[in-house]
């Protein structure tokens, strides 16, 4: 009798009794198990980062293919498009994914060239040459740091033997630059020439460079627009940034740096201008000036001659001398009769040299024409002695002597027209408003750090809750019923049945206690069978839910 009321006892401490009590702590085990492992899991789940963007379908499937060959997981971005990896694997699968040659990118360079096939037209080959040298181009332009991606459209003309109907090649260029990026005069102006080296016979006026939003970049310097270049207006604002530091500088020391303001407009002449110009000095005193040429002509006849002609006064004088265009003042034309009939003839004619300046001029480019300064200075600030302080105008000599100083720092030139004006007032200073500090736990390193710590938190407070409101009611319950057994044994130990079965006592306490051994060591087995396949787990609570119904 006192087996048959032990056996039960034992059953029901080993958990074999009640089938609805070992379903539910088989269960309660198999569910922490695997939801500690889920937690786990999710806790050391990588932090994605994005590996590439706007890829081309090519370009796609071929990193695509070769990730899943290296076993790296991926993903791609919701809306965005981008490829994302575990952030510790970017950089090294960026490296064996360049080692591979990928991305290739949607440009083409000179390895089109290497696929062409026999039998190709000229204008084929062409076209292709073509894409190859603007692909190459891009390429090279995207090595900058300031640009994302660049596209370039060449207009190559065909040859001609005719000098008449030869152009010149364009180029167009659209640069993508990245977020907050600018490129300066001397890298557009790189870029410009870096084309127009490219292509045989190309001028870099022929350039046009824009950007992603359709802003020009480039600005040809010639053809007669009559606008200056972005070197000439950077050129002004430097003329006038420099006169603004010269005159502020001078003032700051007499009333203070925060009391003096000046603006400086440059009126630039840019015109190339040259002058050639040939002046030629008044005539002068022939003995002071440069002899160039001179001839002499001399003539005499001798002999009687006597009268002939007709009677008259005419034709008794004498022949009239010849006259030359410049005669010298010691020259002359004499011409004599002596009574003998003797007659005399002599010219002289002299050229002098005539005095002539030529000057070339080329005026430097650059020069200033005119200069507007506008000064404004506050009033000072004076305490009394009661320690208040007052806005006070400045007096007309303490003007008078900042004007000078002004002017001298200004080169302040009349005959060019520069004006001068300086206002003394007082400042209307804003006060600063300053915000509040942004308190520590409101920084993104604290909220990502807080974000971590919630995370594991809720990993933590799950498994106390599994532990202390599922497995440890069970267990106590367990024990509960273990304590129960050798009670029943106890109460039947009066009956005369008990006591004729006492040698047997012992015999049954060492089977339980053997009993309580095999069931912790099969539950210490079921527990890490759970942890390693919960499947065999479910799979066998599913079994034994089927059994009972």
């Amino acid at each position: 009798m006192a087996e048959q009321n032990l056996t039960p006892a034992l059953m029901q401490s080993l958990g074999g009794f009640n089938s609805k009590q070992s379903i539910g702590l088989l269960v309660a085990v198999a569910a922490m198990v695997a939801l500690v492992f889920g937690m786990w899991t999710w806790g050391k789940t990588p932090d994605y980062r994005v590996l590439y963007g706007n890829l081309s379908d090519r370009d796609g499937g071929a990193i695509i293919e070769s990730l899943q060959q290296m076993n790296v997981p991926y993903k791609f971005a919701e809306g965005g498009g981008a490829l994302l990896v575990p952030a510790d694997q970017v950089h090294e699968v960026r490296l064996r994914m360049a080692s591979q040659g990928l991305p290739k990118g949607s440009l083409v360079g000179f390895e089109l060239m290497e696929n062409q096939k026999f039998g190709t037209s000229q204008f084929l080959e062409q076209m292709n040459y073509q894409r190859a040298l603007e692909g190459e181009l891009a390429r090279s332009m995207q090595t900058l740091a300031s640009v994302q991606s660049a596209r370039v459209h060449l207009a190559i003309p065909k040859p001609t033997v005719f000098v008449k109907e030869q152009q010149q090649p364009g180029a167009s260029v659209v640069l993508t630059l990245h977020p907050g990026r600018t490129l300066d005069g001397s890298q557009i102006s790189g870029i410009v020439h870096l084309i127009s080296s490219s292509v045989p016979n190309m001028p870099a006026k022929n350039v046009t460079v824009v950007d992603q939003s359709g802003s020009l970049l480039s600005s040809a310097k010639e053809g007669g627009t009559g606008q200056m270049d972005a070197t000439q207006i950077s050129y002004v604002r430097q003329i006038e940034q420099t006169y603004i530091n010269r005159i502020e500088a001078i003032i700051a020391p007499l009333i203070g740096a925060n009391n003096v303001r000046a603006q400086v407009t440059a009126d630039i002449d840019f015109a190339q201008i040259e002058q050639t110009a040939e002046n030629f000095k008044p005539n002068q005193d022939p003995k002071e000036s440069t002899l160039r040429s001179q001839q002499t002509t001399a003539s005499t006849n001798g002999g009687s001659q006597n009268v002939a002609g007709v009677p008259g006064a005419l034709s008794n004088q004498p022949p009239i001398p010849a006259t030359a265009p410049i005669v010298s003042p010691s020259s002359s034309v004499a011409a004599a009769t002596s009574g003998g009939g003797t007659s005399s003839l002599k010219e002289s004619t002299v050229n002098y040299e005539v005095d002539r300046t030529i000057r070339h001029t080329k005026l430097p480019v650059g020069s200033i024409k005119r200069l507007s300064v506008a000064v404004v200075l506050n009033n000072r600030t004076v305490t009394d002695k009661n320690g208040k302080q007052s806005s006070k105008p400045l007096n007309e000599s303490e003007k008078a002597q900042i004007t000078a100083l002004v002017k001298d720092a200004m080169g302040f030139n009349v005959s060019r027209g520069d004006s001068l004006n300086v206002l003394n007032s007082a400042f209307n200073v804003e006060k600063e408003i300053i915000g509040p500090e942004v308190p520590f736990w409101k920084q993104p390193e604290m909220i990502a750090l807080a974000k971590d710590l919630l995370k594991y938190a809720l990993i933590a407070g799950i498994g106390l809750y599994l532990l202390l409101g599922v497995i440890r009611p069970a267990f106590r319950n367990f024990s509960k019923a273990t304590a129960a057994a050798p009670a029943a044994a106890s109460r039947n130990d009066n009956t005369p049945q008990a006591a004729a079965a006492a040698p047997d006592r012992s015999a049954a306490q060492a089977a339980a206690k053997q009993a309580k051994q095999s069931y912790e060591n099969n539950l210490d087995v079921a527990k890490k069978l759970a942890g390693e396949d919960p499947k065999i787990v479910a799979s066998v609570v599913q079994g034994w839910v089927n059994s009972n119904e």
